[in-house]
């Protein structure tokens, strides 16, 4: 039997590191997804929908949906891309923005968080959010900008959080780690910030 014959069954197994992930964003409607706004009596259908197995973010208001947890120890992976913008010629000065709160226990605008940040300039840096505490971090900005994708293309990201330590990987190359930092358990939130986002395949692993 011809082996290349056998090659689009085998893309359909499940790959050994996928092994224990389960979906967060299910692909099909905004089922089982929390949201927070800014803005009271916010409609989330008005910001956040469904297309072709993506969860679209318009941008506007400023809030996020996010999966309650609480998470500690785990790897989250997904794949993102912006809308890119007609007449876009220089990549730098694309303003698309986002970002991925890590261990929120307090629900609001901007929540007390780890943020990895998802804006296009400095994709998988790091921030953190109402942190009085001392948090330590790296991060490679020449890595990044050789892994980053052109605008409107689809992105891999993978954030693993484990004895509290983060690393944050684009399109699998290590951008950003936090060595330190004192957050414990909670939700975590992707961010509608002023840029149309499409979001897929977001699963998490705990452990």
């Amino acid at each position: 039997m011809d082996v290349r014959a056998l090659l689009p069954l085998l893309l359909l197994l499940p790959q050994e590191d996928e092994k224990g992930f389960v979906p967060v964003f299910n692909g099909k409607d905004l089922a089982g997804l929390k949201f927070r706004f800014e803005a009271k009596d916010v409609d989330p259908t008005k910001t956040f929908s469904v297309k072709e197995g993506a969860l679209v973010c318009t941008g506007s208001p400023n809030g996020y949906w996010y999966a309650e947890g609480p998470y500690r120890d785990f790897t989250l992976r997904f794949e993102w891309r912006y809308k890119r913008p007609e007449g876009l010629t220089d990549e730098e000065k694309f303003p698309g923005n986002s970002g991925y709160l890590l261990f929120v226990t307090e629900h609001k605008i901007w929540p007390r968080s780890i943020e990895i940040q998802g804006m296009n300039r400095d994709v998988a840096g790091i921030i953190p959010i109402a942190c009085k505490e001392e948090t330590k971090s790296t991060t490679d900005a020449e890595a990044r900008k050789k892994a980053r994708r052109p605008v409107g293309e689809w992105n891999s990201m993978e954030i693993v959080a484990k004895g509290g330590r983060i690393e944050a990987r684009l399109n699998g190359t290590l951008v950003s780690t936090v060595t330190e930092h004192p957050f414990k358990a909670g939700a975590i939130g992707f961010q509608s910030e002023g840029a149309e986002i499409h979001w897929r395949n977001v699963r998490i692993r705990e452990g």
